[in-house]
């Protein structure tokens, strides 16, 4: 029995519910209906209440306020995912409802519990039935009405559970689609785990078995586990700089910086600085830096060259003279907790994307965006990413094109946590990033002039994409089996079968359909260039009064993406 949730005991319940999930993340997955491989409901969820597992094991709260404000604070950053969104406004709640108290009883607990749904509805534009919202309610409710007459926290945390778990059987038959699927909703399971670990947790009990701790990001990069083609800025760059003068301010430098690269850290004393960066152009950074004081010492590394020797089983070489610097700056204070840096403006708008894929990612920055965040498809990027490639930024107003419906709630969440302001497109796929792109006038008087521009554009775009069936379903009419090949448009399925060429086929007659005057290609990694000149020959005979252009995209999991204007 358990009357009173100390600041330890909490930390430990959330230490629980991060490994519940995390063991049960692939079951969660299968749970989703659509059969797409895409980020899914148990990834985001594991990783998002992951990170504030990672956060919290650094720490020792003394009261049950600061737990949860730690927990509500990283998961608002860690958020990946709608799922992971709510989730982190469920904890943002019931830490504003544990506000002031040192330990919580029953009742201020189950309180804060329905605090945490208030502030999720809130934040949800159309809440639907049938979901993690659904769920989470009911089981607050429960918790409230236990509360009103039980002491024992462990009591009212076990019927919230029943509760909820009578809420997510009924679930089936508030969600046509869950119904026809014959599943209950992905998110209210992974919620319910979540509350599960957290009762465990709270009755001493062993965490459970994983082989994952928190979903913990590498501090540096593990070139055994990355692909030269999935690093973005080339060159690990270290290097000290003799100051001109003791008080001389690194501000600048440091926004400079942040501009031409990432993984940015600098160490300062009074007579001299360290800088540890990855960037692109190297000679830049050096050249920029000696504005400040005179050039000592400096290591440069090619990452990709150190990848791909590595890759092949080759000697990765090094500058082995000057890794005792490079270890004193990686062990030192990180930029993070110096304080998040803010790119002083230096414009009016700035743009930033995010997408999966080199060739794309170039689109974007050939149309003016400032900065790519990687993601969108097999993960789903947090929050805090997304905000860092805001912040890096040197504008007054930033646009986010997520280009995915999954990860507009975690951008529209930077909005509160930057000094920039911030216009989210509502962008769900990458064609429609690109349209809207190309209607920004960069001279406008004001930011609603962009904002309603590139919002008007995203009607004038139809995206098509092909990938694979990860699982068995039967689905919309459709049975299909692991491995076919998937056709959606816009989002819904639009045909299944085991030939990638009768589904461009498909595709090319429904351009006719919609006589779509632009026609853009964008393959994948999986798709060699042959035969991606083929499929825009498809299209070209089919559609001979369009322009159709077939473009790299490298996107993972979808082996096309087709814009039709």
């Amino acid at each position: 029995m358990n009357e009173q949730i100390t600041g330890l005991m909490f930390k430990q319940m959330v230490l629980h519910g991060s490994a519940a999930i995390t063991a049960q993340k692939q079951a969660i997955n299968d749970l989703n209906v659509f059969p797409v491989p895409d980020g899914d409901t148990g990834t985001n969820m594991s990783m998002t209440i992951g990170a504030a597992a990672t956060e919290l094991r650094k720490s020792n709260p003394a009261t049950v306020e600061q737990a949860a404000s730690i927990t509500a604070s990283t998961l608002l950053r860690g958020a990946r995912g709608n799922s992971g969104v709510i989730l982190s406004l469920l904890f943002r709640g019931l830490s504003k409802g544990l506000k002031g108290h040192a330990q919580a009883d029953a009742a201020t607990f189950a309180a804060a519990m329905q605090e945490g749904v208030s502030a999720a509805y809130k934040a949800v534009m159309k809440p639907a039935e049938g979901t993690v919202l659904t769920v989470s309610r009911l089981a607050a409710k429960r918790a409230v009405e236990v509360a009103a007459e039980e002491k024992d926290v462990e009591k009212v945390l076990e019927e919230a559970i029943r509760e909820g778990y009578d809420a997510l059987a009924q679930t089936i038959e508030m969600n046509p689609v869950l119904k026809k699927a014959g599943v209950v909703d992905a998110g209210g399971k992974g919620y319910l785990l979540i509350l599960e670990g957290m009762l465990s947790g709270m009755r001493g009990e062993p965490l459970p078995e994983t082989d994952e701790e928190g979903e913990a990001p590498n501090e540096k990069a593990d070139f055994a586990m990355m692909a030269a083609e999935e690093i973005t800025f080339a060159f690990d760059t270290v290097f000290i700089v003799r100051k001109s003068t003791p008080d001389v301010s690194l501000e600048g430098l440091r926004t400079y910086l942040n501009s031409i690269g990432d993984s940015l850290v600098i160490g300062e004393d009074d007579e001299a600085f360290k800088v540890h960066v990855h960037t692109n152009i190297p000679g830049s950074a050096l050249n920029e830096a000696q504005k400040y004081g005179t050039l000592e010492l400096a290591k440069i590394e090619n990452m990709r060259t150190q990848a791909e020797d590595l890759a092949a089983g080759k000697h990765v070489q090094s500058t082995d003279d000057l890794d005792a610097v490079e270890a004193a700056l990686e062990s030192g204070a990180s930029q993070e907790e110096q304080g998040h840096v803010v790119a002083e403006p230096e414009k009016k708008y700035g743009f930033l994307a995010v997408c999966a894929g080199d060739g794309l990612a170039a689109v974007f920055q050939d149309l003016g965006a400032d900065g790519v965040v990687s993601g969108g498809q097999t993960m789903n990027p947090s929050t805090e990413s997304i905000l860092d490639g805001v912040d890096r930024i040197p504008a007054e107003t930033v646009f986010i094109l997520p280009n995915n419906s999954n990860i507009i709630m975690a951008a529209q969440q930077c909005a509160a946590l930057t000094e920039k302001h911030v216009v989210v497109i509502p962008t769900k796929t990458v064609p429609q990033g690109i349209t809207a792109m190309m209607n920004v006038d960069f001279e406008a008087p004001d930011a609603q002039a962009i904002t309603d521009a590139m919002t008007e554009s995203l009607s004038t775009v139809t995206t098509a994409q092909i990938t694979y069936a990860a699982r068995n379903s039967d689905f919309d009419g459709f049975e299909i089996r692991e491995g076919d090949y998937l056709a959606l448009e816009e989002g819904k399925l639009f045909g299944t079968d085991s030939s990638l060429d009768t589904l461009l086929h498909k595709l090319a007659e429904r351009a006719v359909e919609k006589e779509a005057s632009f026609i853009s290609l964008y393959f994948g990694e999986d798709v060699t260039e042959e035969d991606a000149q083929k499929a825009g020959a498809l299209f070209e005979a089919a559609c001979p009064n369009a322009e159709v252009a077939v473009l790299s995209g490298g996107q993972p999991v979808y082996y096309y993406i087709i814009s039709m204007e």
